[in-house]
């Protein structure tokens, strides 16, 4: 078994942010991977046989590429399974690394599923939902598990470039993962013509054939590529970022405060150097912390308004957490600021 890695592609600037990796195994010509997967579901042995995979993945981890994030896919029932949470204790830092539930089995339970979830997150990985729109991946899955990537079934980008209810339903899944400060990508990419309708539709990620095979690590982008011509001039959450220093207790953040009065916000940092939370002097003062919404850097500034304001009221106008495409933290931007931008 070895892994090959598919490259993800940001629409906007045609450019590789992330990979997908994938199993590959030496078979008989007759035995196919679903035939090996469906086997060791038979025989009792999927734990042992996803947790090589994922390990198999992530042991090409130390040469990812900068600013690029990496992809595994693991079935939800196997979250629990010792064989692969002996794989993540193995990493304790998953920042970069976005775990795919993928659709081998149903989600019997998503309360059960909370516990390892948030080990994960803890851990700095974010989570995706595979071949969303087929199956039971379906609104109430996306809902219950909060991922932050959407990857959308491959049978709503096959031709969708000559189906309009295709495009009208891709079209009203981006407006939702945006809502929820969500990513959305579209695999199975197959022709110029499918790329150049989901790029009009605004979707920011893809992969597929057409962009690049999977290979070793680290294959490149097929030379047909480009970047997706603007539809309008479009700001970006980038032209507003301000710098806000950084703490990681609220007892530091209440010092430097104090030392500086004319500070007006300090992010404060998790113990693996994620943002999870704007504070303000009283707040730094009073140990209170709550989590602040987290917007990636080249999200215009529209969209990044309509997400600040389904916050809870209390929190509607705090400042966002700007982030890159591997979370790190990049700034804060005001709400006033993004109103100005968005209107002008």
């Amino acid at each position: 078994m070895t892994s090959a890695y598919q490259p993800i592609v940001d629409t906007a600037r045609g450019s590789i942010v992330g990979y997908e990796g994938l199993a590959r195994f030496a078979l008989p010509a007759h035995v196919s991977t679903e035939d090996l997967f469906r086997a060791a579901r038979t025989a009792g042995r999927s734990a042992e046989l996803e947790a090589a995979c994922l390990r198999a993945a992530l042991a090409e981890r130390v040469s990812l590429p900068r600013n690029c994030f990496l992809t595994v896919n693991v079935s939800p029932d196997m979250l629990r399974e010792d064989a692969v949470r002996e794989v993540w204790g193995e990493h304790s830092d998953l920042r970069g690394i976005i775990v795919e539930l993928t659709e081998q089995t149903v989600v019997s339970s998503y309360v059960a599923l909370e516990p390892e979830l948030d080990r994960l997150r803890g851990l700095g990985a974010l989570i995706a939902v595979d071949d969303a729109g087929s199956g039971y991946a379906g609104l109430t899955h996306l809902l219950a598990l909060k991922p932050s990537l959407i990857k959308l079934d491959r049978e709503l980008i096959h031709h969708i470039d000559a189906d309009e209810a295709k495009r009208a339903l891709v079209e009203m899944l981006g407006t939702f993962a945006n809502r929820i400060d969500c990513w959305l990508l579209a695999e199975g990419i197959e022709t110029e013509a499918e790329y150049a309708t989901i790029t009009t539709l605004g979707v920011p990620l893809a992969q597929g054939y057409y962009l690049a095979r999977p290979g070793p690590a680290w294959p490149a982008l097929a030379a047909t590529v480009v970047p997706a011509p603007p539809t309008c001039d479009v700001s970006t959450i980038r032209e507003i970022i301000e710098h806000s220093p950084t703490a990681t207790s609220t007892h530091a953040a209440a010092a430097l405060f104090t030392a500086h009065p004319d500070l007006r916000t300090i992010v404060l940092l998790d113990d693996l150097n994620q943002p999870v939370s704007v504070l303000d002097a009283d707040t730094a003062h009073l140990g209170f912390t709550t989590t602040a919404l987290r917007i990636n850097l080249d999200t215009p500034a529209r969209d990044s308004l309509l997400r600040a304001i389904t916050r809870e009221p209390q929190h509607r106008y705090e400042p966002l957490i700007v982030i890159d495409n591997a979370g790190r933290y990049i700034g804060t931007a005001r709400i006033e600021r993004l109103i100005t931008s968005a209107l002008g």
